[in-house]
């Protein structure tokens, strides 16, 4: 899979993209990723990339055609105008990074990994011309319901979602399928029911079924300024642990996210 970034601050994927999973993904071949710096796009000795709203308002907002040419460039051709627009390509998708987008999940980050390629644009100031989300981007996407200085960390956010559900990222492909806000524990969901006795709690992201948060981990020592691991955990009983945890899965999910529960 490609990743192409673009932003008016490049350097600031110097360090995210040299860490972790994402490393390791780019050096085993995985992943390709390619900074733009948008002020190359620019036509100005300034290599202005924003001007001020029309109608008035505070702040700055980012003009479209260095984002456009930008975008244009990547692709290698032109993506139309008013009078057409260019046919897209399936295996492609452009987002742009914005509070007003709608709200990235795991699905997402599923869907978005079945891709072959994403181009981030990454907005700044007051956000971008409203052209580019209309006429530019596939897709808007915000990481959370607050407010960022641009959108170069959720940007790395979401490639990094994508990047461990593919194939070969993980060192144990199960990890991806067993945590928070992953699909397809029909029994996790089935538990829930019996601890709530009625129907599985239902959801759009899971095939129907509750989407819970991961269960609680321990490790070593067994006991720590006096508190104890549970002790089912180093009993040695599989069944009785995977009960365990369906069981504490819930109760985690109730406590911090009821929202995912009241989805049903």
């Amino acid at each position: 899979m490609r990743f192409d970034l673009i932003s008016i601050f490049p350097e600031f994927f110097a360090g995210p993209l040299e860490h972790g999973i994402v490393r390791r993904a780019r050096e085993a071949g995985l992943i390709e990723v390619r900074v733009q710096d948008l002020r190359e796009f620019t036509k100005d000795r300034h290599r202005t990339v924003d001007d001020r709203p029309f109608g008035g308002g505070e702040g700055m907002v980012m003009k479209p055609e260095p984002l456009f040419e930008a975008v244009e460039a990547l692709l290698g051709r032109g993506v139309g105008d008013a009078t057409g627009a260019a046919e897209r390509e399936s295996n492609t998708a452009i987002v742009l990074l914005s509070a007003a987008g709608k709200r990235f999940t795991q699905e997402a980050a599923r869907r978005l990994a079945g891709l072959q390629r994403i181009i981030f644009i990454c907005g700044r100031y007051e956000g971008v011309d409203e052209r580019v989300a209309e006429h530019l981007a596939t897709e808007e996407i915000s990481v959370g319901d607050f407010v960022l200085s641009g959108g170069e960390l959720p940007a790395m956010l979401v490639v990094d979602a994508v990047t461990r559900l593919l194939p070969g990222a993980l060192g144990n492909e199960a990890s991806a399928q067993n945590e928070s806000f992953s699909a397809g524990d029909s029994g996790m969901a089935q538990h829930a029911a019996a601890l709530h006795g009625k129907n599985p709690p239902r959801t759009a992201t899971n095939d129907g079924l509750a989407v819970l948060l991961d269960y609680p981990h321990y490790t070593r020592p067994a006991e720590f300024r006096g508190w104890a691991v549970p002790e089912v955990l180093i009993g040695g009983n599989h069944a009785e642990v995977a009960k365990w945890r369906r069981g504490a899965a819930l109760e985690k999910t109730r406590r911090n996210r009821p929202d995912l529960l009241a989805r049903g």
